[in-house]
């Protein structure tokens, strides 16, 4: 399958590169290659992590305090949130999935 990830994750997750480079050089670096390699895994194992009760599926990241979540829908994975385990938790539940307007709630 096929991750995409929406605006929302993809600028969210460049401010969180942006303020881990500013506090130490290379860990911004550090963080962006642990997302890779978690989005590398969940296209590989999609269906792995289990439904949470609001529909969607995380992925923890190991080094850094973030998750990853995202539903799968026609064939493809779609990147919701890059989000901080510990702050705001589902702050983007009401995310949809652009063309097809599904929300969080909907299972594929």
């Amino acid at each position: 399958m096929t991750p995409r990830i929406l605006e929302d994750a993809a600028a969210e997750f460049s401010v969180a590169i942006a303020r881990y480079e500013s506090m130490e050089s290379g860990l911004g670096v550090l963080r962006k290659e642990e997302l890779r390699s978690a989005v590398g895994w969940i296209a590989d194992h999609p269906e792995l992590p289990r439904v949470r009760p609001m529909g969607y599926r995380r992925v923890n990241l190991k080094m850094f305090p973030y998750y990853i979540a995202y539903l799968i829908h026609s064939g493809i994975i779609w990147i919701l949130a890059i989000a901080h385990s510990a702050r705001r938790p589902e702050y983007w539940i009401n995310r949809t999935i652009p063309d097809q307007e599904p929300t969080v709630n909907e299972t594929s």
